[in-house]
């Protein structure tokens, strides 16, 4: 009873498309964008103290000049439209 309970090993199967060659660079079949390799979050330390470190390089490295005018004047756009929808009056702000 026990030849027919014991479960048979897979047999391995090495499959190398015909026209691959490697190169180098690794398997045909992992998937990795394009742009993996300029991003700074891939493959980062773990533990908070290794994500702390990792925004705080983030925050310092220098970035498009005019993101944080632009980045204003969308948050003071979306905040005026959310006043228009809740019909909020401004006219608290202003004294006569």
């Amino acid at each position: 009873m026990g030849r027919f309970s014991k479960l048979r090993k897979n047999r391995k199967y090495s499959y190398t498309p015909r026209y691959y060659n490697d190169k180098g660079e690794g398997s045909p079949y992992k998937m990795q964008p394009k742009l993996d390799k300029f991003r700074s979050t891939i493959d980062a330390p773990r533990g908070l103290k290794g994500k702390f470190s990792n925004a705080m390089a983030d925050i310092k490295r220098a970035g498009d000049k005019n993101l944080k005018l632009r980045m204003l004047i969308i948050i003071v756009v979306l905040i005026l439209i959310f006043l228009y929808i809740i019909d909020f009056d401004l006219s608290i702000f202003f004294s006569k």
